[in-house]
């Protein structure tokens, strides 16, 4: 308990200065609002200049010039830009409070085989990083447990909201780290043989957990009774494809092994990670499986690769005709998801594409493309407004919309800098 107090006055006052302004309560607020002359990127069907956006119960009511101006509340956005929310596609935001306080940490359970812990359980909706990424536009993340051969299910939340469920945005997929026949860094002392044999017992032991798996839905199938087993009840439910597999894969040999894998247990996956992915990236793209690929901003996975392989990576995947999201693969600092896709789009993906990898193909790839990932009428209104290119860092993010909800462009961090930007006492009386 002693240990918790420290904790708990830390979130206490995060909860204080993210919820009051000089005493004035701020929270999101919902309402009918009208986006004026605005340059609107909406990413699956262009740029549209000098343009309106209508937001009205939760949704984009309507896009176009010189919209009714009734019963709407004005925003000016002259000289602005209008972006869809970007889409990060592999955090632990809401599971990881510090990085470095074990006691703030709630994605790692005990065991190799946990596929039925849900990551939406353990999300902290009053998180201090929540409003600090989504004021940086990121308003939408899959976070994901880690650990194991199955960790557990990963969510994608929209981030405002008190509850888990709240927050829900409507997809969920197991996660799998596939057994790697390479040596984990360059103090990894295995040799070759052994680290190949240790790769082999893993991969047979998931083969076998499959085949508990397949053999527990037979018995489902056949009205046949079986006892209280979640890790199976969950593993079925992939091997059936009613959920989603997300296989986490980075060494070029292990892809290759990994499509075969997923071809021989006839399911259509998701690869993440995929740090080496440029070098088998034609592979990836005949087996049509796409890719959340990231951290951009991160260092080869060889010494002997080019500085530049972790930069290039995404672009060379998209190229050969791999479907490609961007992941930041962080829990503080996923507010950075912008610089992620910038540098992929200055490494060869180009601006358009490296927009669609942290907005409209991660909506894809998690199948919420009618709701997220582009502005187009119909959709939820989750997007931002700017005064330049959100993927350098000059620009300034001036508004968030949620689902609708207007969200104040506040957080710890802000607070923190406007607190101490003058520090100059009152002179005692």
């Amino acid at each position: 308990m002693k240990k918790l107090l420290p904790l708990l006055l830390l979130l206490f006052v995060s909860f204080h200065l993210f919820s009051q302004i000089d005493g004035e309560v701020i929270k999101p607020y919902k309402g009918d609002f009208l986006l004026q002359h605005a340059r609107i990127f909406t990413v699956s069907n262009g740029v549209l200049e000098d343009t309106d956006l209508l937001i009205q119960n939760g949704k984009i009511a309507a896009i176009g010039k010189n919209l009714p101006k009734e019963n709407h509340l004005l925003i000016d956005c002259t000289g602005k830009r209008i972006y869809p929310g970007f889409i990060d596609s592999g955090t632990s935001l809401g599971l990881v409070e510090v990085n470095s306080l074990p006691e703030t940490q709630d994605y790692m359970e005990l065991g190799k085989v946990t596929p039925q812990m849900q990551a939406l359980t353990a999300v902290n909706p009053n998180a201090v990083a929540i409003p600090v990424t989504r004021v940086s536009g990121v308003t939408t993340v899959l976070t994901q447990p880690r650990g194991g051969y199955f960790p557990g299910t990963a969510a994608l939340i929209q981030l405002n909201g008190y509850t888990p469920d709240q927050m829900d945005a409507g997809f969920r997929g197991v996660l799998m780290n596939f057994p790697s026949a390479a040596k984990a860094g360059n103090y990894d002392n295995r040799s070759a043989e052994t680290i190949k044999k240790e790769a082999k017992k893993a991969l047979d032991e998931i083969d076998a957990l499959w085949e508990k798996a397949t053999s527990y839905q037979a018995i489902q199938d056949k009205g046949g009774s079986v006892a209280y087993y979640p890790e199976m009840a969950q593993l079925a439910k992939v091997v059936t494809g009613e959920i989603p597999l997300l296989v986490e894969v980075n060494a070029a040999g292990d892809i290759l092994r990994a499509i075969e894998w997923v071809k021989d247990k006839a399911v259509d996956p998701v690869f993440t990670g995929v740090a080496e992915g440029w070098k088998v990236a034609e592979k990836l793209a005949a087996s049509e499986i796409p890719v959340i690929t990231g951290p951009v901003l991160s260092l080869p996975s060889r010494q002997s690769d080019s500085y530049d392989a972790s930069y290039t990576n995404a672009s060379k995947l998209q190229q050969a005709g791999v479907k490609v999201a961007i992941r930041s693969q962080d829990s503080e600092n996923v507010r950075n998801l912008p610089f992620h896709a910038g540098f992929a789009a200055a490494y060869g993906m180009g601006t358009e594409e490296a927009l669609k990898a942290i907005t409209l193909h991660p909506a894809e790839i998690f199948q919420v493309d009618d709701k997220l990932g582009s502005l187009e009428v119909g959709k939820s209104a989750t997007l931002f407004l700017a005064d330049g290119d959100p993927f350098e860092p000059k620009t300034q993010i001036e508004q968030v919309f949620i689902d609708g909800y207007k969200i104040p462009m506040t957080n710890r961090h802000i607070r923190l800098y406007q607190e101490f930007l003058d520090r100059e006492m009152k002179p005692e009386n």
